[in-house]
């Protein structure tokens, strides 16, 4: 079965992760068709930086008594759910690109009753900085009947952010002085990455060997969104700066850098 989806926009240098499902999808009346399991991003939190498109994955498990004839989604976002005119006009300010705003969300037939569907979106990432995304389904069953909700599950939209770090000196001696500085950015839509500022960022440690990180101390960025700590060289081991993201940036954790300890 490969049914039509219609697709609008995500944006924003983004973030993505999946917030809630409406309670209205858990007590539907017998008979009723119910659209349940969606998934925004593969479950993931997603991030683009501030010029390329980003590709959304969309799934749901749906389910009809009568068997699932067909069924369409849209991303959107704002007080107003766009009007079927804007979201097939290419020229809408917020369509996705050269892949929408037409193409097919795919189901694969559980049983007579149920199938599971999934669409993959294209999406401008700028848009919807700072944004609530929804996810609009509507699902047709073979009886004619039809489903409708305009929000079976919001996403967050957050600028990506990057972390950077380094430690030394490498080597160094055991029980000697190790300085880690890094920078923490964050992306602004048409300027690239922009510093970070004054965000506490978790200073983390794994031994060599091993497969556990351990938090050592916290850290400041600076108005720059520099960073700069200390610690005691003990193991041969890795170190790595952790941003656990606030309420307008995404989180972001840095590729460790090893330090060999003597």
């Amino acid at each position: 079965m490969r049914t039509r989806v219609t697709v609008a926009t995500v944006s924003g240098a983004l973030a993505l992760s999946a917030l809630a499902l409406p309670a209205a999808q858990a007590d539907a009346e017998p008979g009723a068709i119910t659209v349940s399991n969606v998934v925004i991003n593969d479950g993931r939190t997603g991030v683009v930086n501030s010029t390329g498109f980003k590709r959304i994955n969309v799934s749901m498990t749906v389910k009809a008594p009568a068997g699932v004839e067909d069924a369409d989604a849209t991303l959107w976002h704002g007080g107003q759910l766009p009007s079927d005119d804007d979201l097939d006009d290419e020229s809408w300010p917020d369509m996705s690109g050269p892949e929408t705003p037409d193409h097919l969300l795919d189901c694969t037939e559980v049983d007579a009753t149920t199938a599971t569907c999934r669409a993959t979106f294209v999406v401008r990432p700028w848009r919807w900085e700072g944004s609530t995304g929804k996810t609009l389904v509507t699902v047709t069953d073979k009886s004619g009947g039809t489903f409708r909700n305009e929000n079976v599950k919001t996403f967050e939209v957050k600028p990506h952010t990057i972390v950077r770090v380094n430690a030394s000196p490498e080597p160094v001696r055991k029980g000697r002085t190790i300085t880690v500085t890094g920078k923490l950015t964050t992306t602004e839509y048409g300027y690239g990455y922009a510093p970070l500022g004054y965000q506490y960022v978790k200073l983390q440690y794994k031994k060599a060997g091993t497969s556990t990180w351990s938090t050592l101390k916290t850290a400041k960025s600076n108005s720059e969104g520099g960073l700069r700590t200390t610690t005691t060289a003990t193991y041969d081991g890795y170190y790595r700066f952790a941003y656990a993201g606030d309420a307008d940036n995404a989180p972001s954790v840095a590729v460790a850098d090893h330090v060999d300890v003597q």
